[in-house]
Parts: C-alpha cells; structure tokens; sequence
C-alpha cells in the first residue's frame, strides 16, 4: 500500500514520517510554510530517543497525486477542515479510496462515510507539537504514538489489519479493534479539555469546569444509548502502551488546541465539546458547561487572542448564565 497523509501537522506528520522511514511509500498534504520546508529540507521530527530528518514526498493538495489503486487515505486534519478534505478527496481519488480517519471527534467518519465506501476510525493518542514549519515533536515512548482502528462503524477487514500491521512496524502501536468507536468516544470525554486548555493554560484541570464538562458528557452519553470506553478503561490501556516524556529544549506546551490557538488557526471546539452540545440538544439534556466553553473558545480564536488570557471565573459565570437562561 501507499500511505496518502491528508493534513501534514503534528498528528499527520508523526504518522507519515515514522510510515517513510521505516519503508513504507508515503506522500504528505501539507501547505503554506510548513510544506515549503518539507521540500527543501525534510521533515524533522524530534523524539526523546533520536532526531530524524525524513525526506518524504509532499504536495499541497490532492489533484497532485496520480492516484493508484493500492493507495489509501490516512486523514488527520482537524475536524473543522473535514469537509473540504472530504471533497478534494472524492473528485481526485473517487470514492473508492479507503479512508481512515485518525482525527479527534466522532464526526469524521460520519461525514467520510456519506462519501466513501470503505472509511475506517482510528484513536490518536499521539503526544505530540506542532509550532515551527517543517518541525514536529513526538513526546510518545517507547512507541510514538497508540492507533488503534477498525471498520467504520464496527468491524474488521484485511485493509484495517494491514494498515495496523504497517504502523505497529513503524515506531507506533495499532491493534486492529472491531469497536473502535467506543474508544473514540471514551477519548472524545478526555478531549473535552482541549479548549479549556487553551482558554486558562495548563491549570485547566484543577478547577470545576473540566468535571462538569465530564458529567454533561456521560449524561449525554447515557440518554443517546451510547457505549463509550470508562475513563479507568481508556487509562489503563493508555499506560500499557506508552507515555508522555519530556525532549530538552521542547516541552510540550499544551494541547493540540493550545498550539492551534498560539499558531493563529481556528480552533476544534465544535466538534468536541459542540459534539457533547448536540447530543444534550437531541436527547434533553442540559449541557451550559460544555457550551460556555465552545463558544468562549470560538471566540478567542475569531479574535486570535493568545493562549492561557481567560480566567476560569469567566467560564464558570458564562456558563451559569447559560443554565438560567436554559431554565427560564
């Protein structure tokens, strides 16, 4: 097979360039300044053990490639640039080409099946940086990274267990999971302090908020009938697989939504704690917490505020607003 990595930054760029130097055939999509430096100089990833400088192949959009038959999508831009990908994709490729999508959110793969007939879901745990063009940090050990996937929305097939084969050979671990939207789900719950992290800095866990969010979330969770891996679950398989250290010189500033907010970019807000806003909008139940951070988040981003400037007590009074007016 041949690994098309659709959206080159930390998550992307892990996975294709690990797949590249450990031999398989891979092409990156990537854009502005960050793939100017992939082409003139590789691509650097930094890990706790070495430093590589991997040469791979890289485009700037879709119709580039000549398309082939063996090829298959790995898809990992943020979930706001889904739709567009999604698009590209099917009128260069068609919708033939299997699609995995290695994304944050539960919403990908709904949007790649309306238009692929093979799409499969992938976990990303994947501690990772993305702040300079043409560098990426993966702080992951001993592997970089735990994808686990499988068909969409459940099962196995010969293309998953390949590609699971092919990561796990390539410095990451991929076990082929027949469920693997119940792990995403229970990952979806650990997302939701994504934004928070970027609203209040890494404090952001020590406060009420991120609890509440949690709550809404299982609450949420419970009413739609939804089977999501426990938190002790998600843990204890997390740490059977690798962990997060620190690379001198390159400590791991926040989340991916941190970094988004710190790079200018938009921000994923939407479909993770929007995700929790939604199902409380079709099933009943009151979601203020989850709201009050999406739409503070969103906001910071329109505005390209800084990560780390709100304080907690906004949040938390935003949030209280949104309840009273839900009750009145």
């Amino acid at each position: 097979m041949r690994y098309i990595i659709y959206g080159a930054g930390a998550i992307g760029g892990g996975i294709g360039a690990l797949l590249h130097h450990h031999g398989q055939e891979t092409v990156l999509i990537a854009r502005g300044p960050h793939l100017a430096r992939i082409l003139a100089e590789g691509l650097t990833v930094r890990m706790p053990e070495q430093t590589l400088s991997v040469p791979v192949p890289a485009v700037d959009h879709p119709s580039e490639i000549a398309w082939r038959d063996d090829d298959v999508v790995i898809l990992t831009t943020k979930s706001q640039d889904t739709l567009a990908a999604l698009e590209d994709l099917r009128a260069t490729a068609g919708p033939d080409v299997p699609v995995v999508c290695a994304q944050n959110g539960v919403n990908n793969e709904r949007e790649a099946a309306r238009r692929f007939a093979h799409v499969y879901a992938m976990l990303v745990m994947m501690p990772s940086s993305f702040l300079t063009p043409g560098e990426i940090v993966l702080h992951g050990t001993p592997v970089s990274g735990w994808l686990d996937a499988g068909c969409y929305p459940t099962g196995l097939d010969p293309t998953i267990e390949a590609i699971c084969t092919d990561i796990s050979a390539s410095g990451m671990s991929a076990t082929p999971d027949p469920t693997p939207m119940r792990i995403k789900y229970a990952k979806l719950r650990s997302n939701l302090n994504n934004a928070m992290d970027a609203l209040i800095g890494n404090e952001s866990r020590r406060g009420p908020v991120v609890a509440r969010m949690i709550e809404e979330a299982d609450a949420c969770f419970a009413a739609a009938g939804i089977d999501a891996a426990t938190v002790d679950e998600l843990r204890t398989r997390h740490e059977a697989v690798m962990r997060e250290v620190e690379i001198p010189g390159h400590i791991r500033q926040g989340t991916s939504a941190w970094q988004s907010l710190a790079r200018g970019r938009s921000i994923e807000s939407d479909y993770l704690n929007g995700e929790i806003v939604l199902l409380g909008q079709l099933h009943g139940i009151p979601t203020p917490y989850n709201r009050a951070v999406q739409l503070l988040s969103t906001a910071a981003a329109r505005r390209g505020d800084a990560p780390g400037t709100t304080e907690e007590t906004v949040i938390l009074a935003y949030a209280e607003q949104l309840a009273a007016a839900t009750e009145s």
